[in-house]
């Protein structure tokens, strides 16, 4: 059988370390490795850091060709598209990184204008990609595959992340033209994917994040991990890994550490794993109150996760509740897959939270509630949730490994 020739047009790819760039690069290495001609057009890399990382400084002023080599041998092209990358994420300066990628993207399409591609697959966030997913359909006849890793616009309406009513409404409107070109469509929860439904009024295909049960498992023995990290071994740790930003409300997680100082009974230590501009906000704030028992440290590479995940007794996943319905944590799936005891802090009536009660793989409890955020952590701590740890990774195992989740997209997305 002939290979197809797929696109990729988005705003995050390797080598970012987390989030939607790491299962982009996931995702295109599996269908190059499975019979596809995988090409991307990404934009530097610079997420979570908000700065362009190496080797790439100094070279994000004009476009780049690349050719990346799969461990099966594979080839996949990546072109890199210069972008303005903001110190300071605001919600405007966002739109501005959006647009400026946009435009380089739209140049490129217009490079490679004699190429013709079987499907093209634009994924948002950023919006914009989607746009020029839909322009490359109407001049090349591709099948256009629209995937949503959360509701971008939803989310900066709920925030207030661009206060414009104006501009909200245009957004809602692009949202709207680039559903009504895709000929599919498809997220990562059912909740979201009810929601698109009712924006687009058509069918939207469930396609998960994935977790690789191998590269993640279970440590019985946390106490030479937590040495490593030059942590006492019998401290309890809580750990929160990934992004900080305005959808989650990580200053509470310095007002529970501060919390704990006083518990002497409670001796946990609190560790942040993370990178961006609002860590070093949140650094000088503990400092400042001398919250000694919260311990930050840079993400680590992919190759070193397991360890770091597995080394906490406790992991955090807090979202505010305006954004709970419009996004699904991706770093719920590493901490499932290495049996890790997950406190999430959702709502009822969201997916989240009956993905965790109703599959007993955590412990939830209200969001933007520190009271009741304390109080799960500290019964967590003094309790025993061993099955809820078993049932974690024997979910991974199930519902989310990535074969089993690629070749449905496969058979259901791309025939």
């Amino acid at each position: 059988m002939m290979q197809k020739n797929i696109l990729l047009i988005s705003g995050n790819y390797f080598p970012e370390p987390t989030g939607i760039g790491k299962y982009n690069n996931e995702m295109m290495i599996w269908l190059a490795d499975n019979g596809f001609n995988c090409t991307v057009i990404a934009p530097y890399p610079y997420y979570p850091y908000w700065k362009v990382q190496p080797p790439y400084i100094g070279k994000n002023k004009w476009f780049l060709k690349e050719q990346f080599t799969t461990v099966a041998g594979n080839q996949i092209t990546i072109y890199r598209c210069p972008h303005y990358v903001p110190a300071n994420p605001t919600g405007k300066k966002r739109v501005m990184l959006d647009l400026s990628y946009f435009t380089t993207v739209c140049l490129k399409l217009i490079a490679l204008s004699r190429k013709k591609f079987d499907y093209v697959m634009s994924v948002s966030p950023p919006l914009f990609a989607g746009i020029a997913g839909a322009l490359y359909k109407k001049t090349h006849k591709a099948k256009l595959i629209y995937h949503v890793q959360d509701l971008q616009v939803d989310v900066a309406a709920n925030l207030k992340m661009i206060k414009s009513k104006k501009a909200i409404k245009l957004l809602f409107k692009i949202e709207k033209y680039i559903l009504n070109s895709a000929d599919v469509i498809s997220t990562i929860s059912t909740e979201m994917a009810k929601k698109l439904e009712t924006k687009s009024n058509k069918p939207v295909y469930l396609f998960p994040n994935w977790v690789d049960t191998n590269a993640l498992h279970p440590v019985a023995d946390k106490a030479p991990l937590k040495i490593q990290y030059g942590i006492d071994a019998n401290r309890p740790i809580v750990l929160y890994s990934g992004s900080i930003g305005e959808k989650q409300g990580i200053d509470m997680i310095l007002n529970i550490a501060e919390k704990f100082l006083q518990e002497e009974k409670l001796n946990a230590k609190f560790v942040i794993c993370s990178s961006g501009p609002y860590k070093d906000v949140l650094e000088k704030k503990a400092t400042e109150r001398k919250i000694d028992n919260l311990l930050f440290m840079p993400l680590k590479p992919y190759e070193e996760l397991n360890q770091l995940l597995n080394m906490a007794d406790i992991h955090l996943i807090i979202q505010k509740a305006d954004v709970a319905g419009n996004l699904m944590p991706s770093k719920l799936n590493s901490i499932l897959s290495v049996g890790g005891l997950c406190i999430v802090t959702a709502n009822p009536g969201t997916e989240l939270y009956a993905t965790i009660s109703n599959n007993e793989i955590g412990l939830v409890c209200p969001a933007e509630d520190s009271a009741a955020l304390f109080n799960t952590i500290s019964d967590a701590l003094t309790g025993n949730y061993n099955h809820v740890c078993l049932n974690a990774r024997k979910f991974a195992e199930k519902f989310i490994s990535v074969n089993q989740i690629m070749e449905g997209f496969v058979n259901n997305a791309l025939q």
